[in-house]
């Protein structure tokens, strides 16, 4: 596995536990809630779609970092309502649950996105009918060839 996908790995399972460390600065400061947003909106999904063991085509980096805040978000909002429902939310849980979660999913292969499997952005060149492919399918420019028939002599 190469460092640099260790490091992605390491700093997606720290980040949790820095957000939870930065909310012990003085409320209202923005070194306590500007980590805390980009933890809760970006890491979650990002832990669970990035992390893929070859690593990812330029296309599906793009789709894991635009499917990262929605994903992020609906795991934020179930790691929260599973904590109300069960009277126990605090921002201390709420960040440790999802801190934890992303810890766990770090060391896992990344959910395989549709970009990553099919290359959606590598596409070959398209091939027009050249003089090969003419002779091959049996065309020759706009109008299909005549049709021999037998006995004519051609």
């Amino acid at each position: 596995m190469p460092l640099a996908h260790l490091r992605l790995r390491a700093g997606l399972a720290a980040s949790g536990w820095l957000a939870l460390g930065a909310t012990a600065l003085p409320g209202g400061s923005p070194l306590r809630w500007i980590p805390v947003l980009a933890f809760v909106t970006l890491v979650p999904g990002l832990a669970l779609l990035h992390p893929q063991p070859s690593g990812l085509r330029p296309g599906a980096r793009l789709e894991a970092l635009a499917l990262a805040a929605p994903v992020s978000l609906s795991l934020a909002a179930l790691a929260a309502t599973s904590l109300f429902l069960v009277k126990g939310f605090s921002t201390t849980a709420f960040l440790v649950s999802l801190a934890v979660f992303v810890t766990v999913v770090a060391a896992l292969p990344g959910v395989p996105l549709p970009a990553a499997t099919r290359g959606a952005v590598e596409r070959e060149p398209r091939r027009t009918g050249g003089p090969r492919t003419r002779k091959i399918l049996g065309w020759a420019g706009s109008r299909p060839r005549a049709k021999r028939k037998p006995g004519d002599g051609r």
